[in-house]
């Protein structure tokens, strides 16, 4: 019998809600036997299809699949220079297609090779957004009739909308939003919330990182008396050192990592206690081996998970964080973006939620498949979203 091999690596590129998706396929020499992993990097899909296709297929060919803790390491330094969004991405495909291999081979779903489950689903947030706070209270009402109890609060979308801007004349294009207007207009927001809808509901907010750090410690302080469950991103991954402010002055929880990529941003957060939830988006940190090990870690010192689940995630990388969410004892709450009938034909068996709570499926690995034929019919775009081109009112580009 020959030995196991990697026979082939594909880059599946597709985006059938409008967002492009980066899937990796490593097939074997064992007909049938494949697996799936998750690299999405929307803004930069070419470069991880490249980096994939070019680098680490020739790097794979021939290796045997069962060892990912090795392909991981080895294929992390391969290249000499590490780490970024771009490399990571690629490996991470990489790495959750070897997860999703070795759960086919044990006919075992992943959360039974992570060490089993210790919850039977993933309490989910959802997002309201609103033009005013009578309008974000009905979209969290009803998010609180299907179920959740976790619902991020937003006013106009991320830094706040239809603020009047004093502008200089002949600014170039861009999204712009006034930070000023946008931290006043926050406490007012839940100001309302809290009045209308009491305190058995989670709520949460999310900074962006558009404000500069003395705002991001003013904006806490102001937030502590409305209890929410966390404040999201307060600051840039540059300017990390801030938190030590926000931590000593008040006890609003915080997240932070949805930009991390490397564990010298997380670490410190971690070991000194600054944070209160760690979000990575997991294939930009390189994939489930890594994210595994950072929960444990973070378990250590009391931090819970929160992995990034946005829009530009494939079914295939939120399969990733359930798993993972239903085996960490750690586990604080898995943020949802919404599925089309579209997605859900393109990648059978994509979890899926009922009243409040995600659900992965029973099947081997990830749980999750592609039809390639229907991915075709969705291709990519690349073209940049506005809003990664945040600008404030006298023309000057912000952090999105």
């Amino acid at each position: 019998m020959a030995q196991l091999q990697i026979r082939d690596v594909r880059v599946i590129l597709t985006a059938p809600d409008g967002v492009n998706l980066v899937i990796v396929k490593i097939e074997t020499n064992e007909p049938g036997l494949y697996g799936l992993g998750c690299a999405t990097f929307t803004q930069r899909h070419l470069a991880v299809a490249t980096a994939v296709e070019q680098y680490l297929k020739p790097f794979l060919i021939g290796k045997d699949p069962r060892r990912i803790e090795d392909i991981w390491q080895t294929a992390m330094v391969s290249g000499y220079w590490r780490n970024g969004p771009i490399l990571n991405n690629a490996v991470s495909g990489v790495d959750m297609a070897l997860w999703d291999i070795k759960g086919k081979m044990s006919n075992q779903p992943g959360y039974e090779l992570l060490g089993g489950k210790v919850r039977e689903a993933a309490a989910i947030y959802r997002h309201a957004d609103g033009r005013d706070p009578q309008e974000v209270e009905d979209n969290v009402r009803a998010f609180m009739e299907q179920g959740c109890r976790y619902v991020r609060c937003q006013l106009g979308g991320y830094g706040g909308q239809g603020h009047k801007l004093h502008q200089p004349d002949h600014v170039l294009p861009g999204a712009y939003f006034d930070p000023d207007a946008y931290v006043r207009s926050v406490p007012r927001m839940f100001d309302h919330l809290r009045d209308k809808l009491g305190f058995e509901v989670e709520l949460l907010h999310d900074i962006h990182e558009r404000i500069v750090p003395i705002e991001a410690v003013r904006l806490a302080k102001q937030l502590e008396e409305h209890r929410l469950f966390f404040l999201e991103d307060a600051l840039p991954p540059e300017q990390l050192d801030w938190f030590r402010h926000i931590r000593g002055q008040c006890a609003t929880p915080l997240a932070m990592g949805e930009l991390f990529v490397h564990s010298a941003e997380w670490m410190p957060l971690v070991t000194e206690r600054l944070i209160d939830f760690i979000r990575c988006h997991i294939s930009a940190i390189g994939g489930l081996t890594p994210a595994e090990k950072l929960g444990t870690v973070c378990e250590a010192f009391g931090i819970r998970t929160a992995w990034h689940g946005p829009p530009d995630l494939s079914p295939v990388g939120q399969a990733a964080n359930i798993h993972l969410d239903l085996t960490s004892p750690n586990f604080g709450v898995q943020e949802w973006s919404s599925y089309s009938e579209r997605m859900h034909d393109v990648f059978p068996g994509s979890p899926t939620i009922r009243y409040g709570y995600a659900y992965v499926n029973d099947k081997p690995g990830l749980g999750v498949d592609i039809d390639e034929q229907k991915a075709a019919l969705y291709p990519c775009h690349d073209v940049l979203p506005a809003w990664t081109l945040s600008r404030i009112p006298d023309g000057s580009p912000a952090r999105p």
